[in-house]
């Protein structure tokens, strides 16, 4: 079953990770969408972070699952982005990526069924 998230960047330039090689570049939002969407269509952010890890061997692969259908609009709003998310994905494992891409630059608005 697949759940929509309403998040809010309300500072692109401040929505970085800790790690500035898993971090958002984008700075448009359809470049923050883009850079989302595949997050989570894809294992590849994931593999990277893992790779960093102490023993990557012990991650949980639980969190390197993926969405092939999972779909990320953006919007400008004034001076904040409005990120809609569409995945099937577990809540923690969508929650590991935004974190990884944006750190704490970001606010989850709603959550509802897709």
């Amino acid at each position: 079953m697949a759940t929509r998230y309403y998040i809010t960047l309300p500072d692109g330039t401040r929505a970085r990770g800790a790690d500035p090689d898993l971090s958002f570049k984008a700075v448009s939002a359809d470049g923050f969408a883009s850079e989302l969407q595949a997050a989570l269509r894809t294992d590849n952010l994931f593999q990277r972070w893992r790779a960093r890890q102490d023993d990557p061997d012990e991650v949980d692969e639980r969190l390197g699952a993926t969405d092939p259908d999972a779909t990320v609009t953006g919007a400008q709003d004034s001076l904040h982005i409005d990120l809609v998310v569409t995945t099937g994905l577990p809540g923690d494992t969508f929650k590991q990526r935004l974190r990884l891409l944006a750190g704490s630059g970001w606010e989850l608005r709603d959550v509802t069924a897709a």
